[in-house]
């Protein structure tokens, strides 16, 4: 992208390349440019073009880091993006540190930050908030025994704490399953052992993900076993592609409302023709934050203590209702509370349509 002197410059953070999830990363910068499109048409930011200067962080928490450094050092007035929580933990600690605004789109990890911080904000709902509406829809459903396939990860293992903390006072168990240990196979063999019910991937795409489930399916001792994503891989039309029937009932957590604004219904029309697909939430999440972004900028100018100072004053109609920002115990960046939040799964009987089991 061309940059104009004049322009008023936000950084986006977004995996675009492998090991990032390519595919989130592709809705998210859609929905960002579709928003700054917009905001252009309509006169910019005071007669100023609002530009996007893009960086891909392929998943890489140093990479994120890096692209921060120098996104600071061009003049951006913030940051916006990322989908990859611990990803989006690293770009907040420079954001942070470099007194740089921060609007993370997606990421949920509750510790986005080691502490409190004037200068991040977050439109995601935290994960606590999102796994704990899962873990209710599973226990709602009948589901005490519960297993995880795991790897090693502070998203993964902060998943799998929340999920014990909310079943065990109820008489749910959650065991671990480390899938470097143990092969797809062998982890049907362990599902059977334990006697769970329900197993939930915790673990990335396209695998280990997609062979744990094509094991599980075909293998008749398992056939009454609910597979669960609660980190949304079912949502992109990839996980269709890849697992075709075998992808559908499984239940997993997008932060979508039952209707959409106004706006949110002329965005999905818009978001459509640009992605030759369906908009996944990861799309309308980055709509949102530059829409907000936006916004602030309209009333506090570039300037990046003002934008910063101003978080707890804004009130925004976005694609799923008005953000707001508040602080939340526990919880150290603006945190919308709360973005609309669903259990939802793919229909067997056409996994093009998503059934909605629960919201929160």
């Amino acid at each position: 992208m061309n940059m104009s002197s004049s322009a008023v410059r936000i950084g986006a953070l977004v995996p675009l390349t492998r090991p990032g999830w390519t595919e989130a990363g592709r809705h998210l910068l859609a929905g960002l440019e579709l928003a700054v499109h917009e905001v252009n048409e309509v006169g910019g930011i005071a007669g100023r073009p609002l530009e996007l200067v893009v960086r891909d962080t392929a998943a890489d928490p140093d990479r994120a880091a890096a692209a921060v450094d120098e996104l600071a050092g061009l003049g951006v007035a913030a940051l916006a993006g990322e989908y990859h929580s611990v990803v989006a933990r690293a770009a907040a600690a420079r954001a942070d540190a470099l007194g740089l605004p921060f609007l993370c789109s997606s990421a949920v990890l509750d510790a986005l930050t080691d502490g409190p911080t004037p200068w991040v904000a977050r439109l995601a709902p935290a994960q606590s908030h999102g796994w704990r509406v899962y873990a209710d829809f599973l226990l709602d459903a009948g589901h005490r025994r519960i297993a995880v396939a795991t790897q090693p990860s502070v998203y993964w293992a902060s998943g799998t704490r929340l999920l014990r903390d909310r079943l065990a006072p109820r008489g749910g168990t959650v065991v671990e399953l480390d899938t470097r240990e143990l092969d797809p196979a062998a982890l049907c063999d362990a599902l059977v052992g334990h006697g769970a019910t329900a197993l939930l991937l915790l673990v990335g795409l396209p695998e280990p993900a997609a062979g744990i489930v094509r094991a599980v399916r075909a293998d008749p001792r398992l056939a009454g076993t609910l597979i669960g994503a609660p980190a949304g891989q079912p949502e992109f039309a990839g996980w269709e592609a890849l697992l075709g029937g075998d992808g559908a009932a499984v239940p997993f957590l997008r932060y979508l409302p039952e209707r959409l604004t106004a706006l949110g219904a002329r965005v999905d029309a818009a978001l459509r023709e640009r992605l030759a697909a369906a908009p996944s939430f990861v799309a309308f999440e980055g709509y949102d934050t530059i829409a907000v972004l936006a916004d602030v900028l309209r009333s506090e100018g570039a300037d990046r203590d003002r934008i910063a100072a101003a978080w707890p004053r804004v009130a925004v109609e976005g694609t799923r209702g008005t953000v707001r920002f508040s602080r939340e115990p526990g919880i150290g960046v603006s945190q919308w509370v709360w973005p609309p939040v669903q259990v939802v799964d793919r229909d067997p009987a056409d996994p093009d349509r998503f059934r909605v089991l629960r919201t929160g």
